[in-house]
């Protein structure tokens, strides 16, 4: 029952201040997330469209950003690295149904994005991924299972496409 409360206090909270905040109040929305339980540093970002399930099971590094209209549907924990950026669109999903089961039972498992990784445009994390630090997912990508670090991925199901360099950065 206190899940359930908890939501529908969110929700409320989301509606009426969160969702119609203006774009550079993001300390304004962390202070909200925060007093849900949220796990935030004080300079991470998530902007006012973003949809945040469960705030008690959001942790984000320094400077990690949920873009606008991110659906973090965070039945577990999911986790931003630091300076890790999950772009427009994207759908974090730490919970699905067991299809082999004909009661189609919930199973969730937790997400983790690394430290500089970067989750483009429209893409979908399903339960259980990791994605390695300094990792690329390409735009309209779905990542089924866990990625390496500093790789660039793409396509569905994502895969390494190849290595991700950075000027004067090399590959841990």
């Amino acid at each position: 029952m206190g899940n359930r409360l908890g939501r529908l206090l969110w929700g409320i909270v989301w509606a009426v201040l969160f969702r119609p905040s203006p774009r550079p109040l993001h300390l304004w929305r962390n202070a909200l997330l925060r007093l849900f339980g949220a796990r935030l540093h004080r300079t991470s970002r998530v902007f006012s469209s973003a949809r945040v399930w469960a705030p008690w099971n959001l942790v984000m590094g320094p400077h990690a950003t949920i873009s606008e209209h991110v659906d973090v549907y965070n039945v577990e924990p999911i986790t931003l690295g630091a300076r890790a950026a999950v772009s427009q669109y994207c759908f974090l999903c730490a919970a699905s149904h067991d299809h082999e089961d004909p009661a189609l039972p919930l199973i969730s498992a937790p997400i983790s994005i690394g430290d500089d990784a970067w989750v483009a445009a429209d893409v979908f994390v399903g339960p259980g991924v990791q994605i390695g630090a300094g990792t690329v997912v390409g735009a309209r990508s779905s990542v089924f299972g866990s990625l390496p670090p500093w790789v660039v991925a793409k396509g569905t199901p994502a895969r390494p496409a190849g290595p991700r360099r950075l000027p004067g950065r090399s590959p841990a």
